[in-house]
């Protein structure tokens, strides 16, 4: 029995995390894969590096401060209060609850598996 557990926790531990976003269909749309971005074609389209975001030519394209995010000169696109996003102008634009996200009138937009509360935002502000 012991060593069928470990048999099972080693096959999972080398399987990797899946770190996948998907449309409301269910298609994917992008990977996240050791901070780094791909699209569903799994061509990298960005990184993400602390509190800067790049493009897939390592130009900066964005930056997070706190729970205000801004484009790659400075002005300010987005907001995030709890579960609520904001664009730049405090207008709601979609609502965080648990992997999904939904637009303003309560559509479903994606959902994530395996990606953290900060990828999940930062993808949405500066990758879809």
């Amino acid at each position: 029995m012991r060593a069928v557990l470990i048999f099972l926790l080693f096959s999972l531990a080398s399987a990797g995390i899946c770190q996948n976003l998907y449309d409301a269909s269910g298609k994917q749309l992008a990977r996240i894969d050791n901070n780094q971005v791909y699209n569903d074609s799994g061509k990298q389209i960005g990184r993400i590096d602390a509190e800067r975001i790049y493009d897939s030519s390592g130009k900066s394209i964005g930056r997070v401060d706190m729970d205000k995010l801004y484009d790659g000169s400075g002005k300010l696109i987005g907001r995030v209060d709890g579960n609520n996003l904001y664009d730049g102008s405090g207008r709601r634009i979609a609502r965080l609850d648990g992997n999904n996200l939904y637009d303003s009138t309560g559509g479903h937009i994606m959902r994530a598996d395996g990606l953290k509360r900060s990828q999940i935002i930062i993808y949405f502000y500066f990758f879809f």
